[in-house]
């Protein structure tokens, strides 16, 4: 996608052909910096402070750190050690597993002397695939929103979203936004509703942000304005995207999703979740209760950060002192809220039956 006019995926190998650029998020929307990611460490903590974020970028990210780590040490041991280590660092997204597991099933067989290379070759077919995969997932939901704006008659389409879900949160495309920008590219006349998506505003800071870069029209909303948006006929769509979609299609995505979902039910707006392949966890089937919620500082939710009229950007606490602080980063959408998943293969029902339609090859026999 573009930023400044110029295309960037959200992780890529350096010139180095070693070290691995990143967009730090966590500077966005004030400063766009690349950082430079030179060891397991560096990547582990990239994860974890949230400078990459978003279930396909963790992912991709996680690959590439197991890269960093063999090229450093190429044994079974440090192998481990590395998908251990990166495992730890977020509990939520399923994408971080899978690509992990990916990465140790190339390299477990290999001569310790050829794992590096096939370390980077792999992780890079993890990007790539990302890539491709929501790239068709935005064709799939274009289709969609084509459909309800021949129902307006040229009218805007206006669509709701919540936190981010576009390219930043993937290594390229998105996946609640992939259809959106698809559609704009079309020519299709479509706004996008995002959420501010405390207590990070993600929604602020990230989606916003790459919309404009993007040229999409939208407009920022505090997070509980969209159920009266939907009350007064202003909301077409609600496409949100997920960390962890359970077999029988349960979604868990970032908090609040839950309460667009109930007032989007009670407002007949159609709720769809993009949902590639690798977010859907077979082993899992009821989402509130077998999902891992990740509950981090409560500083993020008593600190925020905010640009100065110099230019200058300092972070403030907007907290009583004393106050204790919960936060809960994920809520789970169960699936007969989910009017559908976008998938890379196509829209099916947020159930067992829909999942396994879809993937036949992958979907468990109950």
């Amino acid at each position: 996608m573009r930023v400044n006019g110029r295309q960037y995926r959200t992780v890529w190998v350096g010139d180095n052909g070693r070290s691995i650029e990143v967009i730090d998020q966590a500077s966005l929307p004030h400063r766009f910096v690349i950082v430079s990611l030179r060891t397991l460490d560096d990547a582990a903590r990239a994860i974890r402070s949230m400078q990459v974020r978003g279930a396909p970028l963790i992912g991709a990210a996680a690959a590439y750190g197991i890269c960093l780590a063999v090229a450093t040490d190429a044994s079974d041991q440090a192998l481990d050690r590395a998908y251990d280590m990166l495992l730890a660092t977020r509990p939520t997204a399923v994408n971080l597993r899978w690509a992990l597991d990916e990465m140790r099933r190339t390299l477990r067989n290999l001569p310790r002397e050829g794992r590096a290379a096939a370390a980077y070759k792999r992780a890079g077919e993890i990007a790539d695939e990302d890539v491709a995969a929501n790239s068709a997932l935005g064709e799939r939901g274009a289709a969609i929103l084509h459909d309800l704006a021949r129902k307006k008659n040229g009218a805007r389409l206006n669509v709701l979203t919540h936190c981010n879900a576009g390219w930043l949160a993937t290594v390229d495309w998105g996946t609640a936004l992939a259809p959106v920008y698809k559609a704009h590219d079309a020519g299709l006349p479509v706004h996008v509703w995002v959420d501010e998506t405390r207590p990070r505003n993600q929604g602020m800071s990230l989606t916003a942000w790459e919309l404009g870069q993007h040229g999409v029209p939208h407009t920022v909303i505090a997070d509980n304005v969209g159920g009266h948006l939907m009350q007064h006929g202003m909301v077409d769509v609600a496409i949100v995207g997920t960390d962890r979609t359970t077999a029988r299609g349960d979604v868990c995505n970032k908090i609040g999703t839950y309460l667009k979902a109930l007032a989007a039910k009670d407002n007949d707006v159609p709720f769809y979740v993009a949902a590639p392949s690798p977010s859907i966890d077979w082993t899992i089937r009821d989402g509130v209760r077998e999902i891992p919620i990740e509950e981090r500082s409560g500083a993020e939710l008593s600190h925020i950060s905010g640009r100065l009229p110099d230019g200058s950007v300092v972070e403030v606490d907007i907290a009583p002192e004393g106050s204790a602080m919960a936060n809960y980063a994920f809520d789970v959408t169960p699936a007969h809220l989910v009017s559908g998943l976008i998938t890379e293969r196509g829209v099916c029902a947020a159930s067992a039956d829909g999942l396994r339609s879809l993937f036949p090859d992958r979907a468990p026999k109950d």
